[in-house]
């Protein structure tokens, strides 16, 4: 004799939808890769969790040819400029509007891209770190990797659906250093500043009294990141970290501060060390300007 045991309907219901609801918690508790390819990015482009973040270098870019979903996010309005004239990043909460406005929440996994090697894109990163926000990617190679690879492009520009960006109980990371703390630096053997200008900024000229670099700081130029020949794409890990071995900076959990003029090109060093893992990682936003101005 066969037992026939049926699953009450709304028991089953309740099942599957709180089944649904787990697969739904695990997708947005998983940690979201810091670079992804463009493979990556065309198997993932209709993911409805996902905001696609186009940061090149100028909006008449944007509105010739990008990648199909994308919005737009100008540099410009991730920084403001202070009555010394010092350009510093945005608030937290004006950050959490223009977030909203871009059709994302906390749950969204944002995945950014430029035209410029990651220097733009980086920004956002830095800054959404600096926040808190749980899930961000850049697209290695950006629109550069994604039109040589023969991928579609659109014209036609995306409009997002507002959303309400609401302040998240994840811890923000402790990012930003300020004048004080590259003051500390220079005499804290256990700290690394970081210029990641050019060597010509970095040498300075003697004709201009307030130029050269932060007394103790390291020498390493952003770009070495950076393979300009390979699609504007980044360098392997390994071959970075080689790099900056040759400066002493070995311990992913030293401190280091990272600065350049504006802020800028330190942000792409940023995420350079965040991929290599370095955890305890500051950005001088108010870099040179601030700094030769003393």
């Amino acid at each position: 004799m066969k037992l026939h045991y049926r699953l009450p309907s709304r028991r089953a219901a309740w099942i599957g939808s709180s089944l649904l609801m787990l697969v739904s918690v695990l997708a947005h508790a998983a940690p979201a890769p810091i670079l992804v390819d463009i493979d990556w990015l065309a198997a993932h482009l209709n993911d409805p969790d996902i905001v696609l973040i186009d940061m090149s270098s100028d909006q008449l870019q944007y509105q010739r040819f990008h990648i199909p979903g994308a919005v737009y996010l100008p540099y410009d309005a991730l920084v403001t400029t202070r009555r010394d004239g010092v350009s510093v990043g945005i608030s937290a909460e004006r950050l959490r509007t223009l977030l909203g406005q871009l059709g994302a929440d906390r749950n969204t996994h944002l995945v950014v891209y430029d035209d410029l090697g990651g220097l733009n894109a980086a920004r956002l990163f830095w800054e959404l770190e600096r926040l808190g926000h749980p899930r961000v990617s850049l697209v290695d190679g950006g629109l550069v990797k994604w039109i040589l690879a023969g991928r579609a492009v659109t014209a036609e520009p995306h409009l997002p659906r507002p959303r309400r960006y609401e302040a998240g109980a994840v811890p923000a990371r402790n990012n930003l250093a300020e004048l004080v703390d590259v003051v500390a630096a220079r005499s804290q053997t256990g700290t690394m500043l970081l210029d990641v200008r050019s060597e010509e900024e970095y040498r300075g000229n003697p004709k201009h009294r307030r130029s050269g670099h932060i007394p103790g700081a390291h020498w390493w130029e952003w770009q070495n990141a950076v393979a300009f020949d390979q699609a504007f794409t980044q360098k392997p890990a390994p071959k970075v970290a080689s790099l900056l071995d040759r400066l002493g900076l070995k311990d992913a959990n030293a401190p280091v501060i990272v600065y350049c003029r504006t802020g800028h090109r330190a942000a792409h060093t940023y995420f350079t060390l965040r991929r290599l893992g370095f955890a305890d990682v500051k950005i001088y936003d108010a870099s040179m300007i601030e700094y030769s101005a003393r």
